[in-house]
């Protein structure tokens, strides 16, 4: 450096810049819309469940009356199961085509007339039609509801909603029990079937404050036809559609066959198989099984989101698989029975809440509704087969053989789950 000049001073090193320490962001409130989704199928699902099983607990009465053996007692159950099927893959078609919020109106409209006609009913072909009617409900209100609110939530929350949706059945169940234990034995079973009517009052609100899912296909904005059943028979989702109903019709046919025959397996006298304890006293037992169901609908949701659809059915179908003989055998003990009720409940119904998000996962939303209400239906169509062979078990070994026989289904539900996809996380496309 020669004399007498001064260094350049050395540039100083560029500063580095404070980059903010990444924190996870909170989810997204859920907006009010998805809410309203979730109260309106939640509720209507809830009073479907009553106007259902109100045959249940009336079946007692019913089959005095008109003279029923176990197998045409059975057969009015299973004439509500296949037209649910009907109702469901129509009421799924609809939804694509009207809209989620139009078609789920209109499907509690439907089952509450097919109730309230039922108390007028005269003969064996009059129960047959007037339960046919309220199967065509039941089924579309499923279809129109769950996809209504798997639409309307998100993936990461989507399980947990579907399970509260679903627990409505048990609520709705749980209210049955009550209302016939208060009325049958003082007014007989036709004024428990008047009562049914009720429901029809929910529509209104419904139409008037739920908007569609923004994950509803508007019309024109997809090319070509919604709703149509041949497209889940096209090369791409053929297989997809075939293992979900035979899973559906598994599970289906474990519920149904268990559940319809239940009351009555309470109520009748150990020398028919059953537990003895009769109509009223048989209440609370019925209670605590849908405590119990209420329970497995809400934390199969959790679990769902947590471990994974098929984790979380698996673990559901090995209990019930081991609770359901239990129960079967021990309920002649009062205690005993109180005690294994909540658990049957808890394992015999929780798995139902992955039906409405798993479905809605694994199809495209110009036919999620019609998917929604094939897989489902088709299943309950042929779960229609439970009560009919169950009764005419019930006939010649007893209810207790009967119910016992649920535990093949459950295990053939959990094993049928593995060969779908895992939807965990799934967006809708």
């Amino acid at each position: 450096m020669s004399a007498g000049r001064c260094p350049r001073p050395r540039p100083s090193p560029p500063r580095a810049r404070s980059v903010p320490i990444a924190v996870s962001a909170a989810p997204p409130p859920i907006p009010r819309a998805a809410w309203l989704a979730l109260g309106a199928a939640g509720v209507g699902w809830m009073l479907d469940a009553f106007d259902v099983m109100l045959y249940s607990f009336a079946l007692t009465a019913i089959r005095e009356e008109f003279g029923l053996s176990g197998a045409e007692a059975g057969l009015l159950a299973a004439a509500t199961l296949v037209f649910s099927a009907a109702g469901g893959i129509g009421f799924g078609v609809l939804a694509d085509r009207i809209g989620r919020v139009r078609a789920l109106a209109l499907s509690i409209l439907v089952y509450s007339a097919g109730t309230g006609l039922t108390a007028a009913a005269g003969s064996l072909t009059a129960l047959l039609a007037c339960r046919a009617i309220v199967g065509v409900g039941l089924g579309g209100e499923w279809s129109a509801g769950s996809v209504l609110v798997a639409e309307s939530w998100p993936a990461a929350s989507r399980g947990r909603a579907i399970g509260f949706m679903q627990s409505g059945w048990a609520v709705g169940c749980a209210l049955a029990a009550v209302v016939a234990a208060a009325v049958v034995p003082a007014y007989g079973w036709r004024v428990l079937f008047v009562i049914g009517l009720a429901p029809a009052l929910l529509t209104f609100a419904i139409r008037r404050l739920v908007p569609e899912p923004a994950r509803a296909p508007a019309r024109g904005a997809e090319p070509g036809p919604r709703g149509r059943l041949a497209d889940l028979f096209g090369p791409a989702l053929r297989g997809r559609t075939l293992v979900a109903t035979a899973f559906a019709t598994a599970l289906l046919f474990a519920y149904w066959g268990l559940f319809t025959w239940l009351p009555t397996f309470l109520a009748s006298p150990p020398e028919r198989g059953g537990a003895g304890l009769g109509l009223v006293r048989s209440t609370p037992w019925i209670l605590a099984v849908q405590a119990g169901a209420f329970l497995g609908y809400t934390t199969f949701g959790v679990l769902a989101d947590w471990l994974g659809r098929r984790a979380a059915v698996r673990l559901f179908m090995l209990g019930a698989a081991v609770v359901v003989p239990v129960f079967a055998w021990g309920a002649r003990d009062a205690r005993l029975a109180l005690w294994l009720a909540v658990p049957v409940g808890y394992f015999g119904h929780g798995a139902f809440s992955v039906f409405g998000s798993l479905l809605a996962e694994l199809f495209p939303g110009s036919i999620r509704g019609t998917a929604q209400g094939f897989c489902y239906n088709a299943g309950r169509a042929l779960s229609a087969l439970a009560p009919i062979t169950l009764g005419a078990v019930a006939d010649a070994h007893g209810l207790a053989i009967a119910l016992s026989l649920t535990v093949a289904f459950f295990a053939a539900a959990g094993v049928l789950v593995g060969f779908l996809p895992e939807t965990k996380g799934w967006d809708l496309a």
